[in-house]
């Protein structure tokens, strides 16, 4: 199963020019957006100078420097975002802030391999992660998703880890059918509980909805094909008797590709 955690943007209320260029916390906020991490962290080690801004400061400094370490794997950027987020005050927060800080908390536990408290961090602001935007929210739900799929791997309660994430999934595929980590998670945790023909049938889903994801499902197409042929293909050929695999697995690999050419 895919790990394609990617970083969840920052809100910044809408402010003028003038008032952005003066603002060294929406400054940060707007170069963390743009991926220029080093220039973000001047910016927010600025804002911190300032007790009024200091909290929602070392917020933006602890999100800088997880996602310095997701793309570095440097250690000294995860310990000083284990600094920036322990060493604030929540009270100063406004709503929004807070939901971030739980995503940081929740990544921070996921990167030092606390795959299950980092799952049960993330579920809580699965519904309040929509207030950072449509894109935000689909990074929280596939982090979330990753977090129990890593806990899955060395965990006697496997199934019902995957049942918890089927149940979500469909859960969001109800309320938006175009989300592709809904859409690839689905087919994923159903391959991971053992239903299989759910798992090939929803991947089939998958595919066919990714043209009304909001980048017309390239990156979720891309992920499904691996799915189906690394996974799917060969857990439903592991059924069948070992001298007819390899026939089960060219008969499903060309279905699937027939199925591919239509659709």
């Amino acid at each position: 199963m895919r790990v394609r955690l990617t970083a969840i943007l920052l809100v910044i209320v809408s402010v003028g020019s003038q008032a952005l260029a003066a603002d060294p916390l929406a400054t940060a906020r707007r170069l963390y957006n743009l991926g220029q991490y080093d220039r973000a962290l001047d910016a927010a080690r600025e804002a911190a100078a300032n007790p009024a801004m200091a909290a929602a400061a070392r917020l933006v400094m602890g999100r800088i420097n997880l996602e310095r370490y997701r793309q570095s794997a440097q250690s000294s950027d995860l310990d000083d975002a284990h600094a920036a987020l322990q060493d604030l005050d929540p009270r100063t927060l406004d709503g929004r802030e807070r939901v971030e800080l739980q995503v940081g908390l929740a990544e921070l536990l996921y990167f030092d391999e606390y795959f299950g408290a980092a799952a049960e961090v993330f579920d809580p602001i699965l519904e309040s992660s929509i207030s950072l935007g449509p894109e935000a929210h689909e990074r929280v739900l596939d982090w979330w998703a990753t977090a129990l799929d890593r806990q899955a791997q060395t965990s006697p309660e496997r199934i019902s880890i995957y049942e918890r994430i089927v149940a979500r999934m469909e859960q969001e595929l109800r309320r938006d059918a175009g989300s592709s980590p809904a859409a690839y998670w689905l087919a994923a945790a159903a391959r991971g509980t053992g239903r299989l023909d759910r798992a090939a049938a929803a991947a089939k889903a998958g595919w066919i909805r990714a043209g009304a994801a909001r980048d017309r499902g390239a990156a979720l197409r891309a992920d499904q094909d691996r799915l189906v042929t690394q996974a799917i293909i060969p857990d439903r050929a592991g059924r069948a008797p070992s001298r007819d695999r390899r026939q089960v697995i060219a008969n499903l690999t060309a279905e699937w590709e027939k199925f591919k050419k239509v659709w």
